[in-house]
């Protein structure tokens, strides 16, 4: 499949990307193979679905995208949902993630990174 950078923070190495099915998938750094996304760059995946939602692996850039400002905007998305329905900070707070501290531990002792 192929699909659109949403965004991606190169510091905590995640983001999401809006498929060409107008979803949008989860993207960790693992999945990158070296690469770097930056907003708008084009690129290909494997859409895989799991439980906490749809996921790109194995993505590959096919074109950067642009640099200006403004392009690519997003709107607020609400708390409490899967992948890709919220926004940076949102996802973040949901999901535990502290500058300090990174991810915090789950109920269960788990860790949650990705």
């Amino acid at each position: 499949m192929e699909g659109t950078v949403k965004w991606y923070n190169l510091k905590k190495g995640y983001g999401f990307i809006k498929g060409e099915d107008e979803q949008d998938y989860f993207v960790h750094f693992s999945a990158l193979n070296g690469a770097m996304l930056r907003e708008n760059d084009k690129v290909s995946f494997d859409a895989v679905d799991t439980e906490r939602g749809k996921q790109a692996q194995k993505v590959k850039l096919l074109q950067k995208g642009s640099e200006i400002k403004g392009e690519g905007r997003r709107e607020r998305g609400k708390k409490g949902k899967k992948y890709g329905e919220g926004d940076q900070e949102e996802f973040e707070a949901e999901e535990g993630y502290s500058e300090e501290g990174g991810y915090e531990q789950g109920e269960q002792g788990e860790q949650e990174d990705y």
